[in-house]
């Protein structure tokens, strides 16, 4: 799966400064320096971003039109 930000439950979210490609079997993690992937293969790495600040989960997600 390629992603290029990953929100969290509490309305934050990692924002990678490149798209990122997960594998079957990488796990993820936050720390407070950013996100954390553990491949399949146990090789460990910190991709770079940042963290912003959501209103709510799923704030920046496309919204409906509401028009008929």
């Amino acid at each position: 799966m390629l992603v290029k930000d990953l929100e969290t439950d509490d309305g934050h979210a990692f924002e990678l400064a490149r798209p990122l490609f997960l594998a079957a079997g990488d796990r993820i993690s936050f720390d407070r320096a950013g996100l954390v992937v553990l491949r399949a293969d146990g090789q460990r790495s910190s991709p770079a971003g940042s963290w912003s600040t959501r209103c709510g989960p799923g704030a920046r997600r496309l919204q409906r039109d509401p028009r008929p």
